[in-house]
């Protein structure tokens, strides 16, 4: 049998079929993908200039327009400080001088055109709402030294529309001009006039009179609104936008429909680009700053692409100066979409085309080779059958008598294996139950390994820290009540010994040359005076550490290892000073505040040392999560809204007590809620933790007191929340008998 059989030996190959089909099809898809690639290729370098150029050129408009818009105020101002220098415009006549501005304002698409003078006075002709020009002339000092007048169509001053006190040296407009001695624009300023916000910046230059003495400064006001008109009516594309910011990422002008201001109560705010409402402006700067660290870095025009929302964008990013001091940044962005959506339908049409062509191919192939590959397409699935499992198989005859004499050894083959099988199988599944039964009797087995030698170590470590702890207790207390006894003799003797030395200077008051001289070297009278306060120090001092001694000897209760009635908030306090240490504020983040609002609880029938060890685990894990928070908050932020970790006791159910702990943290999912308190379970770096503080915790409430161990959290961003762990235990403990 072996013999005849052994011509029947599987070989390793391709499928017929395959060596058929194959390389007629790929041919014909090799083809095809290429031409598609290619001319997706050009396609895309193609895009790639068309958007270059289109933002190119759009940046072009965009920077002949800021040049044009802001050179008039400068133009405007030079021409009113030459007039005022040459004696052709007279500054102590302020009606004659706001005429002439009004004149000016009809000529120039400018806001306000105004003067400062030294003296205090000064007068401006302006137009606050885009539209209507009014006069605002004012006197030296307050009060109601500042008056808007409306104007007749002459520009003579009809209608006085407002008084108010005003200041003309503390203005930036006034005062950046004479500060710097020569022309200049003064910071963007906001004015929040009713239904028209006043957003501009004013340039500025000093003037001076025909003996070159200064006699205050000129300014033109441009307003900045007009430039986000400019910017929405310039045709960039469907879904491009062009914006403009300061290099501290104050937005100036945008092209969106959002303002580049929000207002806030009755004032007006200016938005930081990476602030604005629209998000493709937003998106956009957030990757800039991303890009370049600062704003203030770009230093020529750079081409970028950037993702936002899944989308590539085209972003072009570019300086303007001007040499009076300006300098911001304009931002053109494109999106891929606007020139990629033709080329993707060619694509996709390409793609379609190449399937067809792949299926058609295909199906020529596998109808040319059906009728020859067939009788071994069955022998070979009857094979893959048999390999995967099912032995009961029985190839068919075909018409071809070669194929019969295959099919007629495969059958015989196949029966042979189902009874070796059969057999096999019957040993195999008797093994493996064996196997089954020992492997879940070892993960027992090693389970309760784990977890008895994990609570061996955790309570072999907080016995010796509660022996460590009473026994340095023990040995400072000594001494410390020593210092503390005879502290109050001290100070007794002390005071004693200064009023002797007083009562002797009165009755004495000339002592001779060497008393004098020793009180002047030991300086007498600062002892009287600082001797006092030692002792008091001193005093508080060991009051201090006395405190600190009870608290240690408290937390430790090595004489309170048996069930007793114990006051749960002397243990909460004790471990609170123990932990002292982490609260306090360190140079990364301000102090852990611990606010404590406690219920008027009845002596609670307990382990104390093992409920203090519970406490002990908790709050260490609220302060955890704060110190690990503190990478995500910066110092200024955890000032404003500080750490805090708050305990809250109170009486449920008559003879009940709940203990509440929780911590404005980030939170745990939902996912490390459901495991906290598995044993080995941690979220904590290698060496940080072993996973069996919160399991024994859990262990102690709920079977050593019977109570209850909760634990709620808010995971969400912006909940502050945090986490909060809930004990509740019996007033009375029952043990069971």
């Amino acid at each position: 049998m072996q013999s005849h059989y052994s011509k029947f030996k599987l070989r390793q190959g391709f499928p017929l079929q395959l060596v058929l089909v194959v390389p007629f099809v790929l041919q014909i898809f090799g083809a095809v993908s290429l031409v598609g690639y290619l001319s997706f290729q050009n396609g895309q370098r193609a895009v790639n200039d068309l958007a270059d150029q289109l933002m190119e050129r759009t940046s072009r408009k965009v920077n002949q327009h800021l040049d044009t818009y802001l050179s008039m105020p400068q133009r405007v101002s030079q021409i009113n400080a030459g007039a005022v220098q040459i004696g052709g415009l007279d500054v102590s006549d302020r009606e004659t001088v706001g005429r002439f501005f009004w004149h000016q304002m009809q000529s120039y698409d400018v806001s306000y055109i105004g003067i400062g003078l030294t003296t205090g006075e000064g007068v401006g002709a302006a137009r606050y709402d885009g539209t209507t020009i009014t006069i605002d002339d004012w006197e030296a000092r307050p009060p109601s030294n500042w008056t808007s007048y409306a104007l007749d169509e002459q520009g003579n001053r009809t209608d006085v529309l407002e008084v108010l006190n005003w200041d003309n040296f503390s203005e930036p407009w006034y005062t950046e001009p004479i500060r710097a001695g020569q022309p200049t624009w003064s910071p963007i300023f906001v004015i929040d006039y009713p239904n028209h916000p006043y957003i501009a910046t004013s340039a500025g230059r000093p003037i001076y009179n025909q003996q070159n003495q200064l006699l205050g400064m000129v300014s033109t006001d441009v307003s900045l609104l007009k430039l986000s008109d400019f910017l929405q009516s310039l045709s960039v594309s469907r879904a491009g936008h062009i914006f403009i910011l300061e290099r501290d990422g104050m937005l100036i002008a945008n092209s969106g429909n959002e303002p580049p201001f929000r207002h806030e109560g009755d004032e007006i705010e200016r938005l930081r680009a990476i602030d604005s409402p629209d998000p493709i402006i937003q998106g956009v700067a957030r990757q800039l700053q991303h890009h370049f660290n600062d704003f203030a870095s770009v230093t020529k025009a750079d081409y970028l692409q950037f993702n936002l929302e899944g989308k590539p964008y085209y972003v072009q990013a570019h300086p303007w100066r001007d040499e009076y001091g300006l300098d911001w940044l304009v931002v053109v962005t494109v999106p891929e979409s606007e020139f990629m959506e033709r080329i993707d339908t060619n694509t996709r049409l390409t793609v379609l085309l190449c399937l067809g062509a792949l299926g058609g191919a295909t199906a020529l192939g596998l109808l040319t080779s059906r009728w020859i590959t067939q009788p071994i397409l069955r022998l070979n699935q009857a094979s893959e059958a048999m390999a995967a499992g099912n032995l009961n198989q029985v190839v068919k005859n075909s018409g071809i008598s070669e194929f019969n004499a295959l099919s007629g050894s495969f059958n015989h083959m196949a029966g042979q294996l189902r009874e070796s099988f059969a057999a096999l199988a019957k040993s195999n599944e008797e093994l493996e139950d064996r196997v089954e039964e020992r492997t879940i009797e070892l993960k027992e087995t090693l389970n309760e390994l784990q977890q008895t030698q994990a609570q061996m170590v955790q309570s072999e470590k907080m016995s010796s820290l509660g022996q460590l702890v009473a026994g340095v207790a023990h040995e400072i207390n000594n001494p410390v009540n020593f210092i503390h006894g005879n502290l109050s003799h001290a100070r007794q003797y002390a005071q004693d010994l200064l009023e002797f030395i007083q009562l002797y200077q009165q009755h004495y008051p000339e002592p001779n040359a060497a008393i004098q001289d020793a009180a002047a070297e030991i300086d007498l009278e600062f002892i009287q005076e600082d001797l006092p306060k030692i002792l008091a120090s001193m005093q508080i001092g060991t009051d201090r550490i006395r405190q600190i001694v009870l608290s240690l000897r408290n937390f430790s209760r090595m004489d309170e290892a048996e069930i007793k009635p114990v006051d749960l908030h002397e243990g909460i306090d004790s471990t609170l000073m123990i932990l002292q240490h982490r609260l306090k504020a360190k140079s990364e983040r301000p102090e852990i505040q611990v606010l404590k609002d406690y219920g008027d609880l009845p002596l609670v029938e307990c382990y104390a040392g093992q409920m203090n060890q519970v406490f002990m685990n908790i709050l260490t894990n609220a302060i955890d999560a704060l110190e690990e928070n503190r990478t995500n908050r910066t110092f200024q932020d955890m000032q404003e809204t500080p750490n805090c970790i708050t305990i809250r006791t109170s009486v449920i159910q008559s003879h009940w007590v709940q203990i509440a702990i929780i911590d404005n943290g980030p939170g745990m999912p939902k996912a490390i809620q459901q495991q906290i308190f598995d044993p080995f379970f941690t979220t904590k770096p290698v060496g940080k933790g072993t996973g069996m503080g919160m399991s024994i915790s859990y262990q102690i409430i709920t079977e050593k007191h019977h109570g209850k161990l909760h634990c709620w959290s808010n995971p969400e961003p912006g909940a502050g929340q945090g986490t909060e762990f809930v004990i509740q235990i019996p007033v009375k403990l029952t043990l069971p008998t």
